[in-house]
């Protein structure tokens, strides 16, 4: 299943509203966005800066996941800050979309992207080994003393920064001709 990618813009930021409910696993506590203020930094007012970055899934017309990165500020007290410089990533891909390629789709997408804007960028998970895993094979790596609690149930969470190199930007429409789509 080969997802479309589109770029999540400003007008769209309902969508990281809906997205962040399976980034976070709300989903699966039976919990709400607004049961949870201290995901507001991760998605409220998306796009009104220029280094808010972010694309969207379509799989079958319908919105599979969502990924972004945002800028945050120490006071902010994310788990996964590192500097002012350093974005930090969310990822959220909904359950029927799991474990078919979309969120590596997206992630691989988005590290094209951010290498335009970014040096490195941070993501804070569940300490668990298989999302370590995951997160690893796309060269990501953990950082030290960076444990946690998840704001949504308090479990333990980790963080983990990737070296972001300038590569240029290859688009999935690339290398679209068409004349071969027309008579």
């Amino acid at each position: 299943m080969t997802p479309a990618l589109y770029f999540l813009r400003s007008s769209e930021q309902k969508i990281a509203t809906d997205i962040i409910h399976f980034a976070y696993r709300l989903d699966e506590v039976s919990k709400t966005i607004e049961d949870v203020k201290e995901l507001d930094m991760y998605h409220k007012f998306y796009g009104l800066t220029d280094k808010d970055l972010g694309l969207y899934a379509l799989v079958n017309h319908k919105i599979a996941g969502a990924i972004w990165m945002r800028l945050l500020k120490k006071e902010d007290n994310s788990n996964a800050f590192v500097d002012e410089e350093t974005p930090v990533l969310t990822i959220g891909v909904k359950p029927e979309f799991r474990n078919k390629g979309v969120g590596s789709a997206m992630l691989n997408q988005l590290l094209l992207e951010a290498g335009s804007l970014y040096k490195q960028i941070s993501i804070s998970l569940l300490d668990d080994e298989r999302t370590i895993k995951y997160f690893e094979k796309f060269g990501f790596t953990k950082i030290e003393d960076s444990g946690g609690k998840s704001p949504v149930d308090n479990k333990d969470v980790i963080s983990m920064i990737k070296s972001i190199q300038k590569e240029a930007v290859v688009r999935p429409s690339d290398g679209y001709d068409p004349k071969k789509w027309m008579d």
